[in-house]
């Protein structure tokens, strides 16, 4: 062992990817296979925010050293049951630009296989199979980076550590504004709500009429229209209906798909179109069309940062909501 990895524990070794229910970009993978090589292996689901802020980095390490031998391996395990769908992940792994394997594990195999329990979760192994270094959530990208550099150099893929991969992330991708980010990440479907406040409370796996209340709380979200609960979503089938959410962050993203075809909404903060402050989703009148199960961008604020209401508007309904994030 050189003296680079001599600080790094031997966690383990390489659990079987064999519980993955599809692969994407690569036949089946062994731990066998990954023999002689450095592997990072990053569980991940694509609509967690605190992914897609990680996204960059790992598209830049699969790229910057391969060359010497690292294999990244995507394990996407999804958070809700619409995320185990494989066309949402051949759809979410091409617009996301993931060209490492990924290993499907919509049955939470390879996830129990680990012991994992976060997104994102990177695991750095060694050419001899054995894990090395880990890391949970987002940042720690330069000592990662190192680690990967000093168990490619034990594993004598040849130049010593040197200069960082440089990582400029866009849109949903790019780094929070920690200072300013007050507003939690905020589930809609029933199991895991909180903060409801439309007038009567949530009443779940049925369809039930909304409104607003007089004035929203800070961090609270209400329902307007005719909405069905369910354990995950909250799904508006086909009548209009809205949700508001009451801020303070400079970004706002919801998670949401289709119910059937593409799907109109509209965007509008503290009563009025975005203007400047619309996201990557969204026009500057507030325009945006929910075409696919993913994390969308609805409100990137562009100077200063304060409490704001929103308001997402589906005139013609057939929309399913999942879960509000920040940045």
């Amino acid at each position: 062992m050189t003296s680079t990895t001599t600080g790094l524990p031997v966690e383990g070794t390489l659990p079987s990817f064999a519980g993955a229910t599809a692969w994407l970009g690569t036949p089946p993978l062994t731990p066998e296979d990954l023999r002689g090589h450095v592997v990072l292996v990053d569980f991940w689901t694509y609509t967690c925010i605190n992914w897609l802020r990680t996204a960059p980095w790992i598209r830049a390490w699969a790229e910057a050293y391969a060359d010497r031998g690292l294999v990244v391996v995507g394990v996407h395990t999804p958070e809700f049951r619409v995320e185990a769908d494989l066309d949402n992940v051949r759809r979410a792994v091409t617009d996301l630009r993931l060209g490492y394997p990924v290993a499907v594990d919509s049955d939470y195999a390879v996830w129990r296989a680990f012991g994992n329990s976060y997104w994102p979760a990177l695991y750095a192994v060694d050419a001899q199979g054995r894990i090395r270094h880990h890391h949970f959530g987002e940042g720690a990208y330069e000592e990662t980076e190192r680690v990967l550099q000093a168990l490619l150099e034990e594993a004598g893929a040849g130049g010593a550590a040197g200069d960082l991969v440089r990582v400029a992330g866009e849109g949903v991708e790019a780094p929070a504004d920690w200072r300013h980010l007050r507003s939690p990440e905020t589930y809609v479907g029933a199991l895991r709500a909180e903060r409801f406040s439309s007038p009567g409370g949530l009443v779940p796996d049925r369809p039930h009429e909304y409104a607003f209340p007089a004035r929203l709380r800070a961090q609270h979200w209400a329902l307007s229209g005719r909405w069905t609960v369910e354990e995950e979503s909250a799904v508006l089938a086909g009548d209009a209906g809205r949700i508001a959410y009451r801020f303070s962050a400079r970004d706002l993203h919801l998670a949401m798909g289709p119910v059937a075809g593409p799907v109109r909404f509209r965007v509008l903060l503290d009563g009025r179109p975005p203007g400047e402050a619309h996201g990557t989703d969204v026009d500057g009148d507030g325009y945006g069309t929910v075409d696919r199960s993913r994390l969308y961008q609805l409100v990137r604020q562009p100077g200063p940062v304060g409490e704001r209401e929103f308001e997402v508007g589906f005139p013609d309904g057939g929309v399913a909501a999942q879960v509000f994030t920040f940045g």
